[in-house]
C-alpha cells in the first residue's frame, strides 16, 4: 500500500472512531437520563420572554440590528490581529490600507449612532 493511501486510510479510521465514539456517548446518555414527560418543556419561549397570544411576537428591528454591528465589529478584530502582528512586512501601505478599512467602518458606527440603533431602549 503505498504513503499516500495508508494515510487516507489513517484519517478514516480516526473518523470511524470519532463517529463510533459519538454513537456510544449519545447512547449511553438515552440509557441513563431520567423520562419526565412534562408539558411546560414543550411551551414555546425565548429570550427570557414567555410567549404572549398564539405563541409569535414580534421582536423589535434594534435587537437584531444591533446584533448585526455586533458581528460587524467582531469580524473587524479579526481582520486588524493578523495586520497588527504583520505590521513591519506590509510597510505603509498596509498602515494606508488598514486607516481607510477602520474609517469605513467608523462611518458605520457614525451612521448607526445617527439614526439612534445604538440606544437599548
Amino acid at each position: 500500500m503505498s504513503e499516500f493511501l495508508r494515510d487516507y486510510l489513517t484519517v478514516a479510521i480516526f473518523a470511524a472512531l470519532a463517529a463510533a465514539l459519538l454513537a456510544a456517548v449519545l447512547g449511553l446518555g438515552r440509557l441513563i437520563r431520567p423520562v419526565k414527560p412534562q408539558g411546560d418543556k414543550y411551551v414555546s419561549y425565548e429570550s427570557g420572554v414567555d410567549a404572549v397570544g398564539d405563541g409569535w411576537a414580534q421582536t423589535p428591528i434594534r435587537y437584531y440590528v444591533f446584533a448585526l454591528l455586533f458581528v460587524m465589529f467582531d469580524v473587524e478584530a479579526v481582520f486588524i490581529f493578523p495586520w497588527a502582528t504583520r505590521l513591519e512586512a506590509y510597510g505603509w501601505f498596509g498602515a494606508v490600507e488598514m486607516l481607510v478599512f477602520i474609517a469605513i467602518l467608523a462611518l458605520g458606527l457614525l451612521y448607526a449612532w445617527r439614526k439612534k440603533v445604538l440606544r437599548w431602549i
